[in-house]
Formats: C-alpha cells, sequence, structure tokens
C-alpha cells in the first residue's frame, strides 16, 4: 500500500487504479428485444453520418497525444510513488517508523495487560460472590431441612406423650372388672340431640 501525500499523489493514484469496465445499457428505455418495429420505422434503412477525413487525422493524432501524455504522467506518478515508497523502507525514516511501531506495540501490550487484570479480577469477584450466593442458599435450604425435621420430631414427640397419656386409661386384663364395675356403676347417655352451637337440647332418660 502506497503513502499518498498531497493532491498531486491522489491523481497518481486515481492514474495508477485499474480502469473499471464502461457500462452500456443493453436496452434502453421499456421496449424488450422481442417487440416489433414500430410503424412509423418500418422501412428505414440507418445510414451513418458523414465523417470528414480531415476532422478524422486530427482527432486520431489528438487522441494519440492525449494517450502518450496520459502513460508519460503515469509512468512519473508511479516511479514517484515507487521511489518514495523505497526511501522510506531503506532510509532514516524506516528505523524511525519501526521505533514508533515498537514503542506503539509496547504500550499497546501494557494497555493489554491492565485490561486483562482489571477483567481477572471483575472475574474473581463475579465467581466470589457468585460462590457466597450459593453457600447462602445451601445454608438457607439446610436450616430450613433443619426447621422441618425439628418440627416433625416435636410433633412426634407430643404425639407420643399424647399417646402415653391416653394408655394410662386403656382397658387391659388387670383392670377389666374394676372397668366393668365403673360402667356400671356410672352410666351415660348417649342418646341426645344438639344444635348447631353443639348444646345437648334433647336428651333420652336411661331407664
Amino acid at each position: 500500500m502506497f503513502q499518498v501525500i498531497g493532491g498531486r499523489s491522489v491523481q497518481a493514484s486515481r492514474l495508477l487504479a485499474p480502469r473499471s469496465a464502461v457500462l452500456v445499457e443493453a436496452v434502453r428505455g421499456r421496449k424488450s428485444r422481442t417487440d416489433p418495429v414500430a410503424k412509423s420505422k418500418e422501412g428505414r434503412i440507418k445510414t451513418p453520418p458523414p465523417v470528414d477525413p480531415v476532422e478524422m487525422v486530427v482527432l486520431k493524432e489528438r487522441f494519440s497525444e492525449y494517450q502518450l501524455l496520459m502513460k508519460s504522467l503515469r509512468m512519473a506518478f508511479k516511479e514517484e510513488v515507487l521511489r518514495k515508497k523505497y526511501e522510506e523502507e531503506t532510509g532514516s525514516r524506516a528505523e524511525e517508523r519501526a521505533r514508533e511501531e515498537e514503542e506503539e506495540h509496547r504500550a499497546l501490550m501494557a494497555l493489554n495487560d491492565q485490561e486483562n487484570l482489571r477483567m481477572l479480577r471483575l472475574r474473581i469477584l463475579r465467581v466470589q460472590e457468585q460462590a457466597e450466593k450459593a453457600q447462602r442458599k445451601k445454608l438457607k435450604v439446610l436450616l430450613k431441612q433443619e426447621q422441618g425435621q425439628q418440627k416433625f420430631l416435636k410433633e412426634k414427640e407430643k404425639e407420643i406423650l399424647q399417646l402415653q397419656e391416653d394408655a394410662k386409661n386403656f382397658i387391659t386384663l388387670e383392670n377389666l372388672d374394676q372397668r366393668i364395675e365403673e360402667a356400671l356403676d356410672n352410666p351415660k347417655n348417649y342418646n341426645f340431640a344438639i344444635d348447631k352451637e353443639g348444646q345437648v337440647v334433647k336428651q333420652t332418660i336411661l331407664q
């Protein structure tokens, strides 16, 4: 890539650039190739315009001079660009530019190291936060499980105490006669009616 300096070098780059092909419209207007000839143009024979021999000779000479002039300009600009490039690559400018590139490279590497260190610190903080969050979540789950287990143990302990209390009134072979005598001495009447509030409103009398 050539370094371009000044308007003259800009013109040189334009002249050295490859010329693109001329784009010619295949069909002008909206008429397609398959449309017939217009009635107003039927039978018309196209004749080329007359050419002046003197004018043709002058145009050819001028065009030849133009081509030679443009070729000379292109070669001159190309030689100037190549000479400047050679001087920059082999002269003192090349050494200075190499030193500048080395300094720029060191500065960019230092900046890159700083950015990597900053990203590493952010990554470490993010990992620590995620680990702490996971640890808190785990402790919360363990605490909830422990609370549930404690509640379950308390309920079971309460049931055991209630069962032990109820076991005192169980009928066994040892107190069977005593319970029979107590039932006969204290008969209970379960034939009664209650209202919506649970109060006894009617009860039959034992016979």
